[in-house]
């Protein structure tokens, strides 16, 4: 390819990021982007895109899942271990959501499909890539060509059910929380090691430190080293066991923040967060040319029918367990929802709806404290945690 192709490929795809974005604040966040550019992904790879769009945009594999591990590891600087503790009953939420999922699948559903079905649409309906691809790839050691095919469409199609439902649970929630801000009932979650205002400190390990040498490549550094180690980390370990690289990068941007050798959100501050989103979108995206009309066609029902009882497991287990914890259907249903797709949409999605329900600036401070927390441990507890477990234990049962 030339340069010319490289650009225009680079161009189509930043416009559908675009449109998203653009039908998304016309919109109030009713219709998230992330919805709205996976549609035009599925009809650009139905019609001209050549599968490999991404890539001759500049975005190969390795590039992306570069800016996977720094963007997961800049999470962690969002977290303390004191607020993971506090989110303690997010993650009962969270787990009771994926169970609730697994358990109306393995009940119900195989009523209706078979057992193979079954085992290889609970992981990827309840987590990310890394599960779909361990159960398509089981799937097809088991000959089960049909069911590979079907574990990566049910990972990229289930996000159109929860995009919109966790939008419109959000909403209420926000909505609720305003009213109670504005009576003078709430205020923002004053933690610790969590506060809006304290994500502008600089590490402690480094306060002493001339501020002209903290440049933005020496934040570049610092982050790719906790992420190195993490990575070194899961190597380390696999004869014994086997850790995802993104959990344990996760975990250790906790750490990391917590020991002052990170800043909050020091992806932010080095000015490389844009990109790095970037990156990780139009990969996430690139997984929709697995997804051809004829495989839709053929596995539509079962699609449907895996994801409605994933929906309704879910929003039970979720409201029995949230109604035990004082915590409300609405916030309770969209922690289990972020399940059906992870980080960046649960980040993204959140964020849309904050800035969509108030222009103030305390206002959204106030939302963020008490909305984004619980989102953001939701996707690590699911997608980055749960499911490749999940995965790991179902993939032996094909």
């Amino acid at each position: 390819m030339n340069y010319l192709s490289q650009l225009l490929a680079l161009v189509i795809l930043t416009a559908i990021l675009f449109i998203g974005d653009f039908i998304s604040i016309r919109t109030k966040a009713w219709i998230p982007s992330v919805f709205i550019c996976a549609l035009l992904f599925l009809f650009g790879y139905w019609t001209f895109f050549p599968k490999d769009i991404v890539e001759i945009a500049g975005i190969p594999p390795v590039v992306a899942t570069m800016m996977m591990l720094l963007l997961i590891t800049n999470m962690g600087t969002l977290l303390s271990v004191k607020e993971l503790k506090m989110q303690w009953k997010t993650i009962l939420i969270a787990l009771a959501g994926v169970f609730g999922a697994a358990i109306f699948l393995l009940t119900i559903g195989l009523l209706f499909f078979s057992k193979e079905t079954v085992i290889v649409a609970i992981p990827p309906l309840v987590g990310g890539i890394v599960s779909a691809l361990i159960m398509s790839e089981g799937a097809a050691e088991a000959g089960l060509v049909s069911l590979s095919v079907f574990a990566i469409v049910i990972y990229v199609t289930q996000g159109f059910a929860g995009y919109p439902l966790t939008s419109i649970m959000l909403k209420k929630e926000g909505k609720r929380q305003l009213e109670k801000y504005r009576d003078g009932e709430l205020q923002i979650n004053k933690l610790e090691e969590f506060t809006m205002t304290e994500k502008q400190e600089g590490p402690k390990l480094f306060k002493n430190m001339p501020e002209k040498y903290d440049t933005r490549f020496f934040k570049f550094f610092r982050l790719a080293f906790v992420a190195y180690l993490a990575f070194l980390t899961s190597e380390l370990v696999e004869p014994l066991v086997t850790i995802s690289p993104y959990v344990l990068c996760l975990l250790f941007g906790v750490i990391a923040t917590s020991l002052g050798f990170l800043e909050r959100q020091v992806l932010e501050k080095a000015n490389g967060f844009g990109f790095a989103m970037l990156a990780l979108l139009l990969f996430i995206f690139s997984n929709l040319n697995s997804a051809t009309p004829s495989m839709m066609i053929e596995i539509l029902g079962i699609l449907i029918g895996c994801i409605i009882l994933g929906l309704l497991g879910m929003y039970i287990f979720s409201f029995i367990i949230g109604k035990i914890l004082k915590v409300s259907k609405e916030m309770a249903f969209a922690v289990s929802l972020t399940a059906f797709y992870g980080f960046p949409a649960d980040y993204i999605i959140t964020v849309e709806v904050i800035e969509s329900l108030t222009k103030d600036e305390q206002e959204r401070e106030v939302l963020t404290s008490h909305m984004l927390p619980p989102m953001l441990v939701g996707g690590f507890i699911t997608v980055t945690m749960t499911s490749v477990v999940l995965a790991g234990i179902f993939v032996n049962f094909l």
